[in-house]
């Protein structure tokens, strides 16, 4: 193999193939003021009754103080909103604003338009083919044993 050829190496790979997504979705949001992490959190709000930032970075895969330094920012931008929850004064409620709807809406089909991109050197059915396996290795079960991504 020479010098120029990339690794066979899977986690070369797939550390490569991050890095390429993620500058292209960086640069896709750089309009929105927002990073693909943040884009990330939102995109686990919306469209859901309004959750608890535990719950969040749970889905997320993040720990709490990144979590609470994510929302920071993003309440910071008028994206979320956060208040106790009514029943539970412990728990804080968190809610995608009017803007942050807008948005996810905005910006995921800039990050979409940057995954076009990313998949343009592949086939449809191969892009799919990744996508699908990608799911495939990275669920694990839950606590009942089921496979959840």
């Amino acid at each position: 193999m020479s010098s120029d050829q990339a690794s066979p190496r899977l986690a070369y790979l797939l550390k490569h193939a991050n890095l390429r997504i993620s500058e292209l979705t960086e640069k896709a949001l750089l309009p929105y003021d927002i990073s693909g992490r943040e884009l990330g959190v939102l995109n686990v709000l919306n469209g859901r009754e309004p959750g608890s930032q535990q719950h969040a970075a749970q889905r997320l895969g993040i720990d709490r103080t990144t979590m609470v330094a994510l929302l920071d920012t993003l309440e910071d931008k008028g994206l979320v909103s956060r208040h106790p929850d009514a029943d539970d004064r412990r728990r804080n409620v968190v809610e995608l604003t009017e803007k942050g709807q807008n948005i996810v809406r905005w910006a995921g089909s800039a990050a979409a338009e940057a995954e076009q991109v990313f998949l343009r050197p592949l086939t449809e059915a191969a892009g799919q083919q990744l996508r699908e396996s990608l799911q495939a290795v990275v669920a694990r079960p839950d606590s009942s044993g089921q496979v959840r991504p």
